[in-house]
């Protein structure tokens, strides 16, 4: 599952790993036991910063639209106090569950937020973040009352693999979409084809070359049983990508004009960025009651719900895939400390939602750091550490562009595709709820609708077969609150919200 086999097997190594267990460090996060060393945790740590450091400058461009009132949250503000939450967050989930998962910013939850705020008048950024708080404590609780452990376990295996397979192909496809390797057609283009390679059918542009050179690089690395593969092919690549910049000024992918610029970078420039002051006087302004009294109570609880649906099942996916090519899931499915790593993502949609910068929860990302070695809580403390030295040092996060990273992701999705053949594709009732949470993952660009669509396929089949006692109680449960969640436009058009 990583990029360099154990040699636990040799005699040399058994011995070596023998005497460094005695180490506290080791002891603690179980290094030895789970088949790593400290320096593969440190080197998947640093991958995993690497690949997920893009939130501290994306997050606050996503958060950066005035609310009804004419308030930002401010670009540096919503910078600093992500890196802080995150790496706090960050440190607490390799300290305490002892999981190399990385905590941040939700994609999915924060555009949610951003769109809320922009369409909804009456509606400000506390108001917001309040109902991303409420959502938090809701699940917080449910983490408490042992009701989502439960779900978790009463997922059939088929559909864990599933989920495992589903995100390695959605994070391939955020890899290549990142790089510019593959784009979005745009709607006046007069096509049905969503998605095209590079530019007009053709692939054009400096960062595309540092992508492809990156990939190329990693998987000679691997294929070559290199250590480090991962985080040699991103300080590769971004090396490359800084030096192509300085000969070549090739420029964001939108100009300061708003002017495109195909052949740019899609996000981040590589360059030292503007050093400035941390300001983190965001955090603690979040109203949980504001929605209620400018929505009124059905809207307010309808887009609670929605984001608490999506950060439920978002990060149970995402911890069962991670988990599973960590290969920290025993024999029968369950995950150390899962209830641990429930809390700690529970109480990053408090902490975002408290921090105003949205729920925070599991990255998926952090599949780069498990690619790389990491198997253990000791990668994430070297993550957190590194958020929060972002915090400070915002200006290195701008020599790493998405597409010296984008190497790696579609790297760690070939690694969790691999898990595709452990499904069993003769039983139907599990082999058509698994392909649909496999396509409508990349196909949504969302992790929460491929389980929704695998859940309530896998209730309907079984049912079909005649086999419904087999489904596990809350399996129902789970598939209902899909249904709901899939039908919330229907709903509120029809009471008017």
């Amino acid at each position: 599952m990583g990029t360099t086999p154990s040699t636990t097997s040799k005699g040399t190594s058994v011995s070596t790993q023998t005497a460094t267990s005695t180490n506290a460090v080791d002891r603690y996060f179980k290094i030895t036991e789970r088949g790593s060393s400290v320096a593969r945790e440190i080197r998947g740590g640093l991958a995993t910063f690497f690949a997920m450091s893009y939130i501290v400058v994306l997050n606050p461009l996503i958060l950066s639209g005035a609310d009804s009132a004419g308030n930002t949250l401010g670009i540096p503000r919503v910078a600093a106090a992500t890196a802080l939450v995150a790496g706090i967050l960050t440190v607490i989930m390799g300290l305490w569950a002892k999981h190399p998962f990385a905590l941040a910013t939700g994609l999915g939850v924060n555009a949610f937020v951003a769109v809320t705020v922009a369409t909804h008048p009456g509606v400000t950024w506390p108001d917001m973040m309040g109902l991303v708080m409420i959502a938090g404590i809701v699940m917080f609780l449910l983490v408490l009352t042992g009701f989502r452990t439960a779900v978790f376990k009463a997922v059939p295996e088929g559909l864990k693999t599933a989920i495992v397979v589903g995100i390695g192909v959605f994070i391939t496809l955020i890899g290549l979409v990142d790089a510019g390797f593959v784009r979005r057609i745009p709607d006046a283009a007069g096509t049905t084809v969503p998605l095209g390679l590079g530019f007009d059918g053709r692939l054009i542009g400096w960062p595309t070359l540092v992508f492809v050179v990156g990939l190329v690089l990693t998987i000679a690395l691997m294929v070559r049983r290199v250590r480090g593969a991962i985080l040699i092919g991103i300080i590769g690549a971004t090396i490359l990508a800084n030096l192509i910049e300085l000969v070549f000024h090739v420029g964001p992918s939108v100009g300061a004009d708003s002017k495109p610029n195909p052949g740019g970078w899609s996000l981040v420039v590589p360059g030292l960025g503007d050093l400035r002051p941390v300001d983190l006087s965001i955090i603690g302004q979040a109203n949980p009651i504001g929605a209620f009294a400018h929505l009124g109570a059905l809207a307010a609880i309808l887009m609670a719900f929605v984001i608490l649906l999506s950060i439920f099942f978002d990060a149970m996916g995402t911890m069962v895939g991670l988990a599973r090519e960590a290969g920290t899931i025993d024999p029968q499915g369950n995950i150390p400390n899962v209830d641990r790593v429930l809390l700690v993502d529970a109480f990053g949609a408090i902490a975002g939602g408290g921090s105003s910068i949205s729920s925070n929860q599991i990255f998926v990302e952090s599949g780069a750091g498990i690619g790389e070695g990491a198997r253990t809580g000791l990668a994430s403390v070297v993550t957190g550490i590194m958020l929060l030295l972002a915090m400070f040092l915002t200006p290195l996060i701008n020599l790493v562009p998405f597409e010296a990273v984008a190497p790696a992701l579609v790297v760690v999705g070939f690694l969790m595709f691999q898990q595709v053949t452990k499904i069993d594709w003769t039983d139907v009732g599990i082999s058509i709820p698994a392909f649909l949470t496999i396509a409508l993952m990349p196909f949504t660009y969302s992790i929460a609708n491929g389980l929704g669509a695998g859940f309530i396929s896998y209730v309907l089949v079984r049912t079909f077969q005649g086999r419904a006692r087999e489904i596990h109680p809350l399996m129902w449960a789970v598939a209902a609150a899909f249904l709901i969640f899939f039908a919330l436009g229907p709903i509120e058009q029809a009471l008017g919200v």
